[in-house]
This record gives structure tokens, C-alpha cells and sequence, in this order.
């Protein structure tokens, strides 16, 4: 396994940086696209692992895509759906969008036959919520090993009913993935998810991107407890541009980088205004004594004193709450990050698995079920860390671009590297070039 030590900034000045596709809005989109019946072309695409998972797999059902500009634009040819070919066998990897939109959509075919499996991560992820409920709604499963997981394999022929249910407590995008496929079926679908949902901005981004798919732009989403109703007339049939936002999570990590290396960074097309919930992460900044400002260019973040602590509840922002940890041993003082009980079911236990890399870093560690409570101690991780540690990602791509920040810190006020992440290039999963981008920062010619 590959490790790769990161080199601490020497000096603090004005960063500036540009960010990536988001992946949740291009995953959704190729989805959304391929409903239309028209040509809709998608600009500012993510350029990821993921994104690469879920084109492949519509090209492999016949959905038209080509590329332009290094794949940053992708030209859809929409299919109203209707995939050309009945019966295949399909990867989704490690990607949660991929696994849930996907199964939704191949839920709606007729007398089709598909065989679809995950990598050994994704098989311990939540399938068995999504499944049950196109089951109750005429679509068949067979599982390979535990039931409601992958691998397994689905016998379809469209989907019935003008009321769903759906137990969306411990994923949103299984929302998400029906939500999308209800203008297929329907006019007029009501979803019901008692208990709620975690990470509900993401709900709210699918909800705005169907209207900006549908007919007319006429598609009418209203939300009340635990239920959605939404009324449409279905995809275009008109071709158009679709312009994917920068991702707001990807920009956590470089708006958080001033309390590493002093400064500010400049993120290039980030705002509030975002489709994106995670672009909520600047509150938090701001709490712990960050100076967040909007700029014509995007959002400024410095740092004019060290970061406090405080309490924050992360149920809406969940994907950024590693991001904040991994620094944790740079604040002054104590740290409980709630609402991320949800996430021990991601890419890997993400709680369980940050608790145990700062405990390496020398941290005082509490950990619930649903929290990590963090008593930073800046001389401790001097201590633990010797001339040189190693954190561990998992697998996960978050904690490898999270660590990377606090490895910026000049912890010994030498400039030498005392920091490594291992399996740095998980990275591939939404930000392949993560590393060149920071190196860049480093040397002053990132942009």
C-alpha cells in the first residue's frame, strides 16, 4: 500500500483554488438526462471514479453519451428511460449514487433482467430499504448472499402504484432514486418516508434538478412531514445546457486549510446560494472563529486567531464533519460533533475509524453512537507523532483529503514532513487530482 507523506506550507499568503464538478449533482444528472427525450448536454462534469461508474453503466444500456473537453462535457442523448438493452450485468463499485439511482432506474424497464454487484464495502452498505420498496411495488429480487444486499439479481417489469413508502432514515438517496423515477410511472406520486431522513439538502438538490429536467419546467414538488407529492408531466423533450455546480464538499477541505497554514484561500465559485447543502459547512467555519466573506469569485476563508470549539450537529452536512476532525488537534479547545450516527454505514464506519486515527494522533477520544467528542491537545500529537506517522483512509476518500490538511501545519516550525496518508489515491472516487492541487498550493502556482 502506497503512503504518501505531505509536506507542511512554509508560509502563510492568499490561495486560491478551483474545485471540481460536484458528484452528487453529475450522477444525478446523467440519471435526469437519460429521462429526457432530447439531447441535453451536461457542462462542468466531475471527472471521478464515481461519475466514470454510472456512465459506463448507462452506456452499457444503451443511453448515447459522448464526450467533449476531456469529459468535463458529456452530450446525453435521452431515451425517455426506455433502456435499449433488457438484460446485463452491471458494477457500482463504492459508489452510494451509482448503487441507489441505478437500481431505481432499471426498477422501471419492462421484462428486463439484471445482475448487479458492488465491491466488498458496498455490500455491507444499505440496499435492503431501497429493495424492499420496489418490491412492493412489482419488482423482483433474488440475493446471492445477504438478503438485501448485493449481489443480487432484479427482475423487472415497471413499477405500480400512485403512493410509495420508503425507510429513507439511514440513507437520503434512496429517496432520491425514487423521486426521480416517479414522472416515469406517474403524473401524480406521493412518497412517504416515515421517521425523516438523514442528510435532507441532498433531497432538496433532486427535488430543484427534476424541475430543471421536466417538461416545461413545470414538474410541482411539495413537501410535508415525512411525505412528498410531486406532480409532473415528464422529462423535456427539447435539448438544453445543464451546468453542474463546483462541489461545495471538495471546497471544505481548502476553506478549512487557513487553520493549518495561516492565510486565506479563495474557493472559486463556491456560495450559499448552491444547490449543494454542504456549502452550509462556512457556518461551522465561522463558529470556531473563521472569517468567511463572498466574494464576486467565490468564498474567502481566513482564520485572524486559533480556531475554538464548540457543539455541532451534523445530520444535514454529514459528508463534511471528517473534514472538520481531522483538524480538531489544531483547535483550542474541546470539540462534540453530533448527528453522524448514519455514516458508520458509508464508505467504511466513519466514526469508528476517525475516533481510532486522532487516538493515534495522541487525542483524548470519546465515541457514541451517534458522536466524537475531541479534547484537542497540540502537544500530544507532537508526541505521538515522532518524526513521522501514518493515518490510515480506509478506503474512504474523505479521510484522506481531511488528514491531508492537518499534514499541512508546520508542526515543528522546520517545514520537515511528519505526516503520511496511506492509499492516497482513493482519492480517484471524487477528486483525482487532489494532491496535485495542494501541492500546488504549496508551491504557489495552484489556482
Amino acid at each position: 500500500m502506497s503512503h504518501l507523506e505531505i509536506v507542511p506550507f512554509k508560509k502563510s499568503h492568499t490561495f486560491t483554488v478551483s474545485m471540481p464538478g460536484s458528484k452528487s449533482i453529475s450522477n444525478r444528472a446523467l440519471v435526469l438526462a437519460s429521462l429526457c427525450n432530447c439531447e441535453v448536454k451536461l457542462k462542468g462534469v466531475l471527472v471521478s471514479e464515481d461519475v466514470e461508474l454510472m456512465k459506463e453503466a448507462l452506456i452499457s444500456m444503451g443511453v448515447q453519451i459522448n464526450e467533449e473537453k476531456n469529459g468535463k462535457t458529456l452530450l446525453v442523448r435521452g431515451c425517455e428511460g426506455k433502456l435499449p438493452f433488457k438484460e446485463q450485468s452491471l458494477k457500482v463499485g463504492n459508489a452510494g449514487t451509482v448503487a441507489r439511482f441505478l437500481t431505481a432506474l432499471l426498477a422501471t424497464q419492462k421484462e428486463g433482467v439484471f445482475h448487479l454487484d458492488g465491491s466488498s464495502a458496498m455490500r455491507l452498505r444499505p440496499m435492503n430499504e431501497l429493495t424492499k420498496s420496489l418490491e412492493t411495488m412489482g419488482c423482483k429480487f433474488s440475493f446471492s448472499a445477504k438478503p438485501g444486499c448485493f449481489p443480487f439479481t432484479m427482475h423487472t417489469n415497471g413499477l405500480q402504484g400512485k403512493v410509495w413508502s420508503i425507510d429513507a432514515t439511514k440513507s437520503s438517496q434512496v429517496l432520491s432514486a425514487l423521486l426521480m423515477i416517479a414522472p416515469l410511472i406517474n403524473r401524480g406520486t406521493c412518497i412517504r418516508y416515515e421517521g425523516g431522513t438523514v442528510s435532507e439538502p441532498f433531497v432538496g438538490i433532486t427535488t430543484k434538478m427534476i424541475n430543471s429536467f421536466s417538461r416545461g419546467r413545470n414538474c410541482r414538488i411539495a413537501s410535508y412531514d415525512n411525505e412528498i407529492e410531486i406532480h409532473s408531466e415528464g422529462y423535456s423533450t427539447e435539448d438544453f445546457e445543464y451546468h453542474i455546480e463546483p462541489d461545495a464538499t471538495a471546497a471544505s477541505y481548502f476553506l478549512t486549510l487557513p487553520i493549518a497554514t495561516g492565510g486565506s484561500c479563495l474557493a472559486k465559485g463556491i456560495s450559499t446560494t448552491m444547490l449543494q447543502g454542504d456549502s452550509a459547512y462556512t457556518g461551522i467555519l465561522e463558529k470556531l472563529g473563521f472569517n468567511i466573506s463572498s466574494t464576486q469569485g467565490g468564498t474567502l476563508s481566513s482564520l485572524p486567531a486559533a480556531a475554538g470549539g464548540g457543539e455541532f450537529n451534523f445530520n444535514k452536512i454529514s459528508d463534511t464533519f471528517l473534514t472538520i476532525l481531522a483538524v480538531s488537534p489544531l483547535l483550542t479547545h474541546d470539540i462534540l460533533v453530533r448527528g453522524i450516527g448514519h455514516t458508520r454505514k458509508q464508505e467504511t464506519d466513519r466514526v469508528s475509524a476517525m475516533a481510532k486515527e486522532l487516538r493515534k494522533l495522541g487525542q483524548n477520544v470519546e465515541e457514541g453512537n451517534d458522536y466524537i467528542w475531541v479534547r484537542p491537545d497540540l502537544n500530544k500529537l507532537r508526541d505521538a507523532v515522532g518524526s513521522m506517522t501514518s493515518v490510515s483512509t480506509y478506503g474512504d476518500h474523505r479521510f484522506a483529503m481531511s488528514f491531508a490538511i492537518l499534514g499541512c501545519h508546520d508542526l515543528f516550525d522546520d517545514g520537515r514532513p511528519w505526516l503520511s496518508i496511506k492509499d492516497h489515491q482513493c482519492c480517484s472516487k471524487t477528486f483525482p487530482n487532489f494532491f496535485e492541487v495542494l501541492d500546488g498550493l504549496r508551491k504557489g502556482v495552484g489556482k
